[in-house]
């Protein structure tokens, strides 16, 4: 009884833990502009190799590194493994684009859309039932898209594809059958490989930018720790928090990313985005609401 209460409940480290990785994805476009001069695929590559040994650090001092033995031996494991590093190099590098062409806006709308995307494709691959309020939610968030699609002419495609990477990176990660710290470094080393070839291309043509200065050089190499350890952190401080929890705080980081894109990076907030943007904050405080009005429901034993 004591066990099932303390896992329905906060814990000030989880609670720590969390707002502290969803603070630090919150700044990390200030870090990335910074590297706005260097190509996004070149920091993506930095972003994969110096993550390795943060990673693996961690799970030396954790002594989990039999269960990424294991992993390596596993087929499966390694093909899930595939999936999800793709998915994940596929959102850092929209991401890193984004951010260095002057489109965090959109990168905070992708992400602001994120939590009812997946409950959109829970239902639709896990068949899971969306609530009445969830699907007044999932409406508003699509009626945003419509609308800047309109404004634009075109598919605000980097909130889409940022949407779509890390919902379906959130999803795969679930039949990934390793912990989350071994799992980001079994991605990681994944990617090892290319990120390498790549390396040495870069260094071959004399495109690279990684010996090009010593701000260039640190701040590449420190793309590792900003990378690594906000997912180390959030995992497990996802661990000891409730899921309603997590609902309301990952709101952090998009909102961080929106003031930040507006306040100092100075992107045009206006047009259509005064329409989509408040649809989208509608929709959460909906979906968000719901979720929690849900989760303190009394469960009835049958």
């Amino acid at each position: 009884m004591d066990q099932v209460k303390r896992e329905d409940q906060d814990t000030p480290k989880g609670l720590v833990l969390a707002i502290t990785a969803y603070v630090l994805w919150g700044f990390l476009p200030l870090y990335m502009k910074a590297l706005a001069h260097v190509p996004a695929a070149e920091v993506v590559v930095h972003r994969i190799l110096w993550s390795v040994p943060v990673a693996a650090a961690v799970l030396i001092v954790l002594r989990r590194t039999n269960d990424l033995r294991a992993a390596l031996r596993t087929p499966r494991t390694l093909l899930m493994g595939c999936v999800t590093a793709a998915l994940i190099s596929l959102n850092w590098g929209t991401y890193v684009w984004a951010i260095s062409a002057g489109r965090a806006l959109d990168a905070a709308l992708g992400y602001y859309i994120n939590p009812l995307f997946s409950i959109a494709l829970a239902a639709l691959v896990l068949g899971e039932k969306l609530t009445k309020a969830q699907k007044v939610a999932i409406g508003f968030a699509a009626l945003a898209v419509v609308i800047l699609t309109i404004d634009a002419g075109t598919l605000p495609w980097v909130s889409i594809v940022l949407t779509i990477s890390w919902g379906f990176y959130a999803l795969a990660k679930k039949s990934l059958p390793v912990g989350p710290n071994q799992g980001f470094l079994l991605e990681v080393l994944i990617l090892t490989p290319p990120a390498l070839g790549y390396l040495v291309y870069l260094s071959a043509t004399g495109a690279g930018h990684f010996a090009e200065s010593l701000s260039n050089t640190i701040l590449l190499m420190g793309c590792g720790v900003v990378t690594a350890v906000p997912l180390i952190v959030y995992a497990n401080g996802a661990k000891l928090v409730r899921l309603s929890t997590i609902g309301v705080l990952q709101y952090i980081a998009p909102t961080m990313i929106f003031l930040t894109a507006v306040l100092v990076f100075k992107e045009e907030f206006s047009g259509a985005r005064w329409v989509a943007f408040p649809l989208i904050w509608l929709g959460l405080v909906i979906y968000t609401v719901s979720m929690i009005s849900q989760m303190r429901r009394p469960v009835v034993m049958g």
